[in-house]
């Protein structure tokens, strides 16, 4: 399946998903360049600075959008990736500012959406490491069943292999 050409914008009640725009990046660079947000996450370096942020909004593809807050701005991202087999996975991350507060899960949500009404998905797969419960959480409010599967993934920013626990998504 060859990448959809679709600039989509999905509004969620305190949430609005868009492409990423190369003005976006000093503000993604400032959350990023936090180790408690890029050590739960597997291709995020630390330090990130704005050069990691602009080649991040100059390769994203249809399938990843920066999530924006009404009035904070942008404060994370959420995205799809395809995988082994073709298959789709779903990445996020949201700033430490904004943790705790149901973002995850509200951006999450609507990618899912999106991926099922515009995308076309039946079937998305996610992860999170075993020491982010959080995360999991995220997950299951989310639609997301795990599957017992528990393989080694990469943490860039730890620069170690973390046990990641795997999920999925039906439609």
């Amino acid at each position: 399946m060859k990448p959809l050409e679709i600039q989509s914008v999905i509004e969620t009640p305190s949430l609005r998903l868009r492409p990423p725009h190369l003005n976006d990046a000093g503000r993604l660079a400032k959350l990023l360049n936090d180790f408690e947000v890029a050590r739960m996450t597997t291709s995020i370096p630390h330090p990130y600075g704005i050069e990691d942020a602009e080649r991040f909004v100059c390769d994203a593809t249809p399938e990843t959008f920066v999530v924006e807050h009404m009035d904070h701005g942008p404060i994370g991202t959420v995205g799809f990736s395809e995988g082994e087999g073709r298959r789709a996975e779903l990445g996020y991350w949201i700033g430490k500012p904004y943790w705790g507060s149901g973002y995850a899960t509200e951006a999450a949500r609507g990618a899912m959406g999106w991926a099922k009404s515009v995308w076309n998905r039946r079937h998305v797969a996610a992860r999170h490491f075993v020491d982010n419960p959080a995360s999991g959480e995220v997950l299951c409010k989310s639609g997301f069943l795990y599957t017992g599967q528990v393989t080694p993934s990469i943490s860039k920013a730890r620069n170690q292999i973390v046990p990641s626990r795997w999920m999925v998504w039906l439609a």
